[in-house]
């Protein structure tokens, strides 16, 4: 899921009514929902209780099914389905954006590694760290992901988008300077799965 990359948390459901059982600390930053699911005479209702709860909603559509589109729905913004990922990103940062949560996605925090992704910086203790790109993108992919564990191929394909020329051992060297670079004795985020291949240590 590309917003799951991006560092965000992802909670999915297709039973409306969990959204009334959210504890108020667990309250989302976005609910993205797909209008055909909801009955047509509940989704004025229930669009309003979203926002009664401070729960701001981005509302899938599908081309056909524009004209259910009410003018008085009170959501953030609307994305037609399929959606397209670039276009998924773009309305979440920009709902998020409107309302005023967009450090969230921004931001990715454990223990003392901070990752701002907007500026494409890293930070471990308050010290900054330089990072080549795809030392970068490797450890947003692990540490937006903790405890998931990734193979070689995975990482090789997620990060270099493609078979790379030079296999997977170029993920173990990209790995080793990572962790030459952000860990120490009193910081260490990146585990080697024996024969798979790594995970972001979980807090």
């Amino acid at each position: 899921m590309p917003l799951e990359d991006d560092g965000y948390i992802l909670s999915f459901s297709q039973d409306p009514g969990v959204i009334e059982a959210i504890p108020l600390e667990d309250t989302p930053n976005l609910l993205v929902v797909e209008l055909s699911v909801l009955p047509p005479e509940d989704r004025a209702a229930f669009i309003q209780h979203c926002k009664s709860n401070g729960i701001p909603v981005l509302a899938m559509i599908s081309e056909q099914d524009r004209n259910i589109v009410d003018p008085f729905f009170e959501v953030e913004d609307f994305a037609f389905l399929p959606f397209k990922n670039n276009e998924l990103r773009t309305r979440v940062r920009r709902a998020l954006w409107r309302t005023g949560s967009w450090d969230s996605g921004q931001l990715i925090r454990t223990g003392d590694l901070v990752i701002d992704q907007e500026r494409y910086e890293v930070s471990v203790a308050g010290r900054r760290i330089i990072l080549t790109f795809k030392e970068y993108q490797l450890l947003s992919l692990l540490a937006a992901n903790p405890g998931r564990v990734y193979t070689r191929e995975t990482l090789l394909n997620r990060v270099w988008e493609y078979a790379y020329f030079g296999g997977t051992r170029t993920v173990d060297v990209h790995i080793r300077r990572l962790r030459s670079k952000v860990e120490d004795a009193n910081h260490l985020f990146i585990e080697t799965v024996r024969n798979v291949g790594y995970r972001f240590r979980v807090s």
